[in-house]
């Protein structure tokens, strides 16, 4: 059985077509489960919607068909952040998606205080699935929009994987992205800051005094990101990981 899925996966040009087939196999509970399983894997949805879940920072998240998949760069939030905060520490994840980021590091820091929003329905339900235990409340709404007004000026740290890829850059992407993951979670606009720069403006007045707002951007982009933190008026770093191909720029706010 395993062969013949894998035969079905490669012939769809999956590269990873063998290990996809052992996770399709090891989820579905029956056989006609794993053929509807495999038709959709061939019609090109991600794989990780196809399964429910997807692999992050060592933990399953569950992913539901629509929600954005977390990709394993923004592990280097998680691990950032974890420096940032501890137990008691007031957090917000904005464009929270799935609540990846959020659930990864409740696990690494245990006793934060967690808030995280975004505006799509299918995201906050998810979300709220992947963090009912973590003493979380999950907001729909326009980045700051849903939080209640006695987190501002209260926050240690905000934290955003908010869209980055320019508007005409979409077309470049994998159609398993463009194609089954909302244009809302992928389109940053012409140059890819537009979400950046309006999570930056507003982030000073919900951050506490020496908070941080820590936020995914592109390699070339980075310089722009922090440009944009140091004209709100917090100290910016762009930090960077090769192994995971990943950037993310820290902005503090002034103790």
């Amino acid at each position: 059985m395993i062969d013949a899925v894998t035969s079905r996966l490669r012939a769809a040009g999956c590269v990873f077509a063998e290990d996809e087939a052992r996770l399709l196999a090891d989820e579905a509970r029956t056989p006609a489960e794993l053929d509807r399983m495999v038709a959709e894997r061939v019609a090109g949805r991600p794989l990780e919607q196809v399964l429910g879940w997807a692999s992050f920072g060592g933990l399953r998240v569950m992913v539901e068909p629509g929600v954005f998949v977390p990709r394993r760069r923004t592990e280097l939030l998680v691990r950032l952040a974890g420096e940032l905060v501890g137990a008691g520490s007031v957090v917000v994840e904005l464009c929270c998606g799935s609540g990846a980021i959020s659930m990864a590091l409740a696990a690494a820091v245990p006793g934060l205080q967690l808030s995280a929003t975004d505006l799509d329905p299918a995201a906050v339900r998810c979300a709220r699935r992947n963090l009912a235990k973590a003493n979380a409340q999950v907001l729909q709404g326009d980045l700051y929009q849903p939080l209640p007004a006695v987190l501002r000026g209260r926050v240690s740290l905000l934290i955003a994987n908010a869209p980055y890829v320019p508007s005409e850059a979409l077309g470049l992407m994998p159609p398993e992205a463009r194609e089954h993951e909302p244009r809302l979670a992928l389109d940053g606009g012409p140059d890819g800051l537009d979400v950046q720069r309006r999570i930056i403006a507003e982030a000073p007045a919900w951050l506490a005094p020496g908070g941080a707002l820590l936020i995914e951007t592109g390699r070339p982009q980075a310089p722009l990101t922090a440009a944009a933190m140091a004209a709100a008026g917090l100290a910016a770093r762009i930090e960077t990981d090769d192994e995971l191909d990943a950037t993310a720029v820290l902005g503090t706010r002034a103790g």
